[in-house]
């Protein structure tokens, strides 16, 4: 992707979080038949390769699993964004030259695709998807809730996938590239919007 030095995040645990707070990724595979893309919630492993394994589930009715990969996998992780209105700018007043633009975080991954369906690797995947996102709730649910005949038949509808990154590339373009007062305001007017997303992207404006 365009990154600008300005924007690099370079940290790999950096990376890794802004991956562990997006949880929900675009998963792309180019293949034969063209490009496929599926939204996916995902959860990183990064105690398994160099920089990681993600894994993830997709339902079994979807081709995207059965179409051969050309080349890596891709995995998009966008965090908080923001639509930024150059009326916030203090250069807005002094000469007008501003226009608007976006601010946001990204963590884009790459790596060989592996889809499988083994019963028992499905299960791992299944259990350490639900308790990361059950872990936060007072009264968590758990895969053993349900009967076991239950689980089986649904684990027969999904098929796994693995992708182990090889590249990580982080942005964090939060008007970094400002004056301070530029940046000042664009902090006070996102910090005032109605969008929870937007007062978020609001508290990662670097002051200086």
């Amino acid at each position: 992707m365009y990154n600008p030095p300005a924007f690099v995040v370079a940290d790999m645990p950096e990376m890794h979080r802004m991956m562990r707070d997006c949880r929900l990724a675009n998963f792309i595979t180019a293949t034969a038949e063209g490009p496929m893309s599926t939204f996916l919630p995902m959860f990183l492993d990064a105690e398994e390769g160099e920089k990681g394994v993600l894994y993830g589930h997709l339902a079994r009715p979807n081709t995207q699993w059965k179409v051969p990969v050309i080349g890596e996998g891709l995995a998009v992780f966008l965090g908080p964004d923001a639509y930024v209105t150059p009326s916030w700018y203090a250069a807005k007043a002094e000469h007008g030259k501003v226009v608007p633009t976006w601010n946001y975080e990204t963590v884009q991954t790459r790596g060989p695709v592996e889809f499988f369906d083994d019963a028992d690797r499905l299960l791992d995947v299944v259990r350490r998807l639900t308790d990361l996102h059950e872990g936060e709730r007072k009264a968590p649910w758990s895969v053993d809730d349900a009967p076991d005949a239950f689980i089986a038949g649904q684990l027969r509808g999904i098929v796994g996938m693995r992708m182990l990154i090889t590249s990580l590339e982080g942005k964090r373009k939060m008007s970094q590239n400002r004056s301070e007062a530029d940046r000042a305001g664009v902090k006070a007017g996102l910090a005032e919007s109605g969008r929870a997303g937007e007062r978020a992207a609001a508290g990662m404006i670097p002051a200086s």
